[in-house]
């Protein structure tokens, strides 16, 4: 593999994967299916931006020194504020009906995702409480999806005006549309979030046993 692949292939592999998002089917077929919109969601911010994060960490080496502690924990309280300010149901069925409102509130998840990824690699390789910081974030950001992933799961009704006036998937209700958003924000994001911190954490506590030769 030559050089200039290796460093930039990640980053480049990351925007057409999101080119594959954004222009394919999932777009359209979000205003009318709960479970579709969740999958778009997912893969931006667990599929996409931990590659695009990664690939810009190769790509552009400094921008990790510039990545603080600070910085960690702010994008993972963006992450939050973004992601359950979205899935208020005034605001997700406006995203569902109105094309601009998908394209903001995509956006601002992709955003989101990229800042807490970005500072989890980013941190990676910095001093110890800076790393701290970027396993925080992670497991930070996969609590509040497993929980919301739970809410959505559990809920004995459709939460979304959305749910009775849009067409989900042929076979399934609306709660059952609804049902396999959470499943998937359970299993993808959540999962996703815990399986990075754990590995950061991992390096961490393996730095720790370490004996000096």
């Amino acid at each position: 593999m030559s050089p200039v692949v290796s460093r930039h292939g990640p980053l480049a592999f990351g925007l057409a994967l999101l080119a594959v998002l954004w222009a394919g089917p999932l777009v359209g077929r979000a205003e009318t299916s709960f479970a579709a919109h969740m999958i778009l969601h997912m893969g931006l911010v667990a599929v996409a931006a931990p590659i695009l994060a990664f690939g810009l960490m190769r790509s552009a080496p400094w921008l990790g020194a510039r990545v603080s502690a600070r910085f960690a924990l702010l994008a993972a309280l963006a992450e939050f504020s973004l992601v359950w300010f979205w899935h208020a149901p005034a605001l997700h069925d406006a995203a569902r009906r109105e094309t601009w409102v998908l394209v903001l509130e995509q956006a601002s998840f992709l955003t989101a995702g990229l800042l807490v990824w970005t500072a989890a690699f980013g941190t990676a390789g910095g001093a110890r409480g800076a790393r701290a910081a970027g396993v925080a974030a992670l497991l930070m950001t996969s609590m509040h999806m497993t929980l919301l992933g739970a809410l959505l799961l559990f809920a004995p009704r459709p939460l979304y005006a959305c749910g009775d006036l849009c067409s989900p998937l042929a076979t399934l209700t609306p709660l059952e549309d609804q049902q396999l958003g959470g499943v998937l924000m359970l299993l993808v994001g959540g999962a996703a979030y815990l399986v990075g911190g754990l590995s950061l954490l991992a390096r961490i506590l393996n730095e720790k046993r370490e004996v000096p030769a």
